[in-house]
């Protein structure tokens, strides 16, 4: 298991998300999970019982946050929140309801990017500088790289979304290296820069 829990492989992760995500539109919802302990066990390198627990909490919360437009925002943060919480007994310093909060923030933004006007992707983009900076401990300008690749992916998501979510859509490919390339300029912000608060581990 991986000693610090901010050093991750950008292709597993990347590549775990990418398969979540395509769960997350088809309501996959077996596969979304598989995918998720997936991800979190490359993200984050916890022990197995408390990997599969955080990617139920993940699963949960794309759960009620996925209807439109009656979706319940209140326990997706809640839901994050435990996630959250199971990273800083990993030895991620942040505080869950802060983190859980940003999390669900660029859902909601980038939701909004689908459907109301004057809401653009730089919006989407802010949002998750905000959680990036906040999460991994840097300074907002170094995870501006990171979070416009993922917003490309999520267009590329989105035009799969509306030819129909097709798992033969050669989108789907381009997504997916959208995030890896996406989770590689993640890492590199965080191995080049110092972390700015002091990581702490709770057993």
């Amino acid at each position: 298991m991986r000693t610090d829990p901010l050093s991750f492989d950008p292709v597993l992760v990347g590549n775990r998300e990418a398969d979540a995500w395509a769960a997350y539109y088809r309501h996959e919802w077996r596969r979304f999970l598989v995918a998720a302990v997936g991800m979190v066990a490359a993200g984050l390198g916890m022990p197995p019982h408390r990997t599969l627990a955080a990617a139920w909490f993940v699963l949960r919360a794309n759960q009620v946050w996925s209807p439109y437009p009656d979706n319940r925002p209140d326990a997706a943060r809640a839901y994050m929140r435990r996630f959250y919480e199971l990273a800083a007994r990993s030895g991620v310093s942040l505080e869950p309801a802060e983190a859980a909060r940003l999390e669900v923030e660029w859902w909601r933004v980038h939701r909004a990017c689908q459907h109301e006007p004057g809401v653009t992707v730089d919006h989407i983009i802010e949002a998750l500088v905000d959680l990036y900076a906040y999460v991994y401990c840097v300074e907002r300008d170094a995870v501006r790289e990171a979070a416009v690749k993922r917003v490309e992916a999520m267009d590329l998501s989105d035009q799969w979304v509306h030819a129909g979510c097709r798992r033969d859509d050669p989108l789907l490919a381009r997504e997916r290296r959208a995030l890896v390339a996406s989770y590689a300029a993640l890492r590199a912000a965080v191995e080049r820069q110092p972390p700015v608060r002091t990581m702490r581990v709770r057993r």
